[in-house]
């Protein structure tokens, strides 16, 4: 029975969102957490029913060559029992293809201890450290592999102004990101060990929100070559209607500007369907944010960058890279992000056999 509780809590974090929070927009920063973040200690793991460690990002080769990459993992907390789920994805640019694998196992009851010496998770023969934007990830899979140390250019963004989402009816998240993380390591490809330079987006997420589920959410995060960042997401009701509407703009020197619904248009521009799932996505959208004078089209790199893990987190999402191309007060921008699309496929049966 324990084991079958810590497969729904393991149901219930892919429906409330991998790195999407929903929140209430605010004119300002509401600082109304129940304690401030603070650091170290909110590197570390917390004693909450939820919680995940997201790492999105783009790896270059010496010849050029570039490849996008997922890796996550997912803590979920049943009484005394802790289980982790974990996926690692890997976009091959140059080849055309997308790669995923996934993690399901269990922690010892201590796991959840809150510590000062930031986070030290293993998924089976997956492994990811971090501390003070610090951080090193280990993964590997058919064909791909990493091993990538990564440093953050910029403090903590804390989204909604204070790194706390609050859902009502008791329910809340904290979230932050690191928004720029440079990258050094190696991929790995077909027994090749190459060494790569890259840039990744880093997203920590912790409460007790396992009831908030909605009908899906489309979440977007942006690094754009001036040095800025934008995060942007939808959190869609059981009708298909707009719920939650919110994101943060990233200033080159790390300040962070809560944008409300009003302040930006997303609009897509097509569609993709999956020959596996027969699920439908949004592909390709343009984004308007006037305040900025920012207009910008996201284009997926590969049309099919869609995750089965039902078999984990029981749950089929399209997660992937994407181009940035457009303007800034009227001169050329572009950049590279992340787009995460879910509540397009139903969620299914766990029927893993999890490790110990």
């Amino acid at each position: 029975m324990k084991f079958r509780l810590v497969l729904l809590a393991f149901v219930l974090i892919a429906m409330t969102g991998g790195s999407l929070s929903g929140a209430t927009a605010q004119d300002t920063p509401v600082n109304d957490a129940p304690r401030p973040i603070t650091f170290p200690r909110d590197d570390g793991p917390h004693n909450e029913p939820i919680e995940w460690w997201y790492y999105t990002g783009h790896l270059f080769t010496e010849n050029g060559d570039r490849y996008g990459f997922e890796f996550v993992v997912f803590k979920a907390q049943v009484g005394t029992i802790t289980g982790y789920a974990s996926h690692f994805a890997i976009t091959d640019t140059a080849a055309g293809s997308f790669h995923y694998d996934q993690r399901l196992g269990f922690a010892p009851e201590d796991a959840s201890v809150e510590r000062e010496t930031g986070f030290d998770l293993l998924a089976d023969d997956w492994s990811m450290t971090g501390l003070g934007g610090n951080d090193r990830i280990s993964a590997q899979m058919e064909r791909y592999a990493i091993d990538l140390q990564l440093k953050s250019e910029k403090e903590p963004a804390l989204h909604d102004g204070d790194g706390y989402i609050d859902y009502g009816d008791g329910e809340g998240s904290y979230y932050y990101s690191r928004t720029r993380m440079t990258i050094e390591g190696t991929l790995t490809v077909d027994g090749a060990a190459l060494p790569v330079t890259g840039e990744s987006w880093f997203d920590h997420q912790w409460g007790d929100f396992s009831t908030f589920s909605r009908g899906g959410w489309d979440w977007y995060s942006l690094q754009f070559d001036d040095q800025t960042e934008l995060m942007l997401y939808v959190v869609r009701d059981l009708d298909g209607s707009d719920a939650i509407v919110d994101g943060s703009f990233i200033a080159a020197d790390g300040s962070l500007t809560v944008l409300e619904p009003e302040d930006f248009v997303l609009t897509p521009t097509g569609t993709w369907t999956s020959e596996k799932s027969g699920s439908t996505y949004p592909a390709g959208w343009t984004v308007r944010i006037p305040s900025i004078d920012l207009i910008i089209d996201i284009t997926p790199t590969i049309a099919d960058q869609e995750l089965d893990t039902t078999a984990s987190t029981g749950v089929i999402y399209w997660e992937g890279e994407v181009t940035v191309e457009g303007t800034k007060m009227g001169a050329p921008i572009s950049g590279l992000g992340y787009v995460e699309l879910t509540g397009y496929s139903p969620v299914t049966e766990i029927s893993a056999t999890p490790t110990q």
